[in-house]
């Protein structure tokens, strides 16, 4: 048995700028998904927002907000598929960023705020009020 301080191997030292746990061998799992999941398929979106099944893939997923995702709508989905203001994401966006809807009586320049139950959603120019 060889001495009980480190091994008895010698080894060649490191080139500059290599880690020496670069050379150890790669796990053989998954790690786990780190945080929120940010993407949400359409076929998995809430069923009252009633989007159309072939129209993409994805859905817009509400931000995290006073109201849980189940029992929100996101402004892009009332601005383009109830109220039909915009055709595109691009077109509901440039819509909010001239802050022109108020929630509740203040700007909301995220378009996938969540509005919800007996929320008010104003619209500057053509003075419209919607609750929801």
């Amino acid at each position: 048995f060889g001495s009980s301080c480190g091994s008895s191997r010698s080894e060649a030292p490191l080139p500059p700028g290599r880690h020496p746990s670069a050379s150890a061998p790669r796990q053989l799992f998954a790690a786990m998904a780190r945080g929120t999941i940010k993407h949400l398929k359409r076929m998995f979106a809430p069923k009252h927002w009633m989007l159309d099944k072939l129209k993409g893939r994805w859905a817009p997923k509400a931000s995290a907000g006073p109201h849980k995702m189940r029992e929100c709508l996101p402004l892009i989905v009332m601005l383009r598929e109830r109220l039909k203001y915009a055709l595109t994401y691009r077109e509901v966006k440039m819509i909010v960023m001239q802050r022109l809807i108020k929630v509740d009586g203040k700007v909301r320049i995220d378009m996938f705020y969540p509005a919800g139950f007996m929320d008010v959603v104003q619209i500057e120019k053509t003075k419209e009020n919607f609750r929801l």
